[in-house]
């Protein structure tokens, strides 16, 4: 290393400069993986209680209490609780202790929305013939129900790679197998090109011409709905899962198609037959990373959803989804509180639904790529 960095000074900066680079972005990914977790785990292990009629804890015994569980009881952060002095933190009490006797009378102040019941079961609330899975953070008892996000999410998702893998699939297939070469030099980068339109113009897209262009189509009465934002998501993710499908194909042994060709197949029935099924794996990551590209989206869905916390198995509802609520929300909280710490937790089940699927396409290609070698 020593006669390295003698003989070619500039290129050993060169490669510890990239090395300090890449590990530097590992480190940032994980510091904010590290923030997301540390703000949604008080909420994850059960340690909030958003219960609007808590256990009141007389002002007298102010001095009494440990400085953790009155933390707890009033809501605060370590720094805002270090900067209040004994008599704001009565006063807190005071406010306290009168909030939860107005609220006495009102069962549903006596549930802990950020509960996991809570979060994941549905709950008959006051005014409710039934029990509902309720989204709605603004109001006298705040209703952490995640189900519908869940849903809302899935929903528009699917409806984008039901759109997007058909299409880019095929032109995938029609690009590397088919295409004469002049038009595959300039098709390709055109297709790819797509990629760099910003989500929000195509949010624009799918608000003003798309929903008033198919709403008479389908007869739907929801103008924005899982649908149009499934659309707009699908047009998102068609260059990402046309490229990487291209590769996978491209990479394909030529010997494959031209085996295939001298027994006589024509040029589409190599490309569907023997280069397809070779190129699966490639193809299954395209797919998988389109779903973690359409999932973790936010423009689109914020503005071509509708935004309503609906649980529903119409495509032709409004919906609401994790990256819309948190964009939508987070400026609205106050630090510290349930309702921020909810939106954390939100950010931490997207990654985890991301990670585990992509874990999963991993062990899925592992078991293709044996398979196509004749390993077992």
């Amino acid at each position: 290393m020593a006669q390295g960095k003698k003989r070619r000074p500039l290129e050993w900066c060169a490669e510890r400069l990239i090395a300090l680079i890449s590990g530097s972005a590992i480190l940032m990914v994980f510091l904010i993986f590290l923030f997301v977790g540390r703000e949604a785990l008080p909420i994850a292990l059960g340690q909030v209680n958003s219960a609007a009629a808590s256990e009141i804890i007389p002002v007298e015994d102010l001095d009494k209490i440990e400085p953790q569980k009155l933390r707890r009881y009033l809501g605060l952060s370590k720094e805002q609780m270090a900067e209040m002095d004994k008599e704001t933190l009565t006063e807190l009490m005071k406010l306290k202790a009168e909030d939860a006797q107005e609220s006495a009378a009102d069962k549903d102040a006596k549930v802990n929305t950020v509960s996991w019941r809570s979060l994941l079961l549905p709950w008959q609330w006051t005014g409710y013939d039934k029990p509902e899975f309720i989204w709605q953070p603004i109001s006298a008892i705040h209703k952490y129900n995640i189900i519908p996000l869940l849903i809302g999410s899935l929903k528009a998702t699917i409806v984008a790679l039901l759109f997007a893998v058909p299409i880019s699939l095929a032109a995938a297939i029609y690009v590397s197998q088919l295409a004469p070469a002049k038009l595959k030099e300039w098709l390709k980068p055109a297709i790819e090109l797509l990629a760099g339109i910003p989500s929000v113009v195509l949010g624009f897209f799918a608000l003003l011409v798309m929903a008033s262009f198919l709403q008479p189509i389908f007869g739907y009465e929801s103008r924005l709905n899982a649908f149009v934002a499934g659309l707009a998501l699908g047009l998102a993710i068609i260059p990402l899962v046309f490229s990487i499908a291209e590769d996978a194909l491209t990479s394909v042994p030529q010997s494959f198609v031209h085996g295939a060709l001298a027994l006589g197949s024509t040029r589409w029935q190599a490309a569907w037959k023997i280069v397809l099924p070779a190129a699966i794996p490639g193809v299954f990551a395209a797919v998988v990373l389109g779903f973690g590209r359409a999932i973790g989206e936010t423009m689109v869905v914020l503005m071509a959803s509708g935004n309503a916390s609906i649980v529903s198995a119409s495509l032709f509802d409004s919906t609401r989804t994790i990256t819309a609520t948190i964009a939508a929300e987070l400026a609205e909280t106050v630090f510290g509180e349930h309702h921020y710490r909810m939106l954390f937790l939100l950010g931490a089940i997207l990654f985890a639904v991301t990670f585990v699927s992509n874990l999963a396409a991993e062990v899925v290609i592992s078991s293709l790529k044996k398979r196509l070698e004749g390993k077992a």
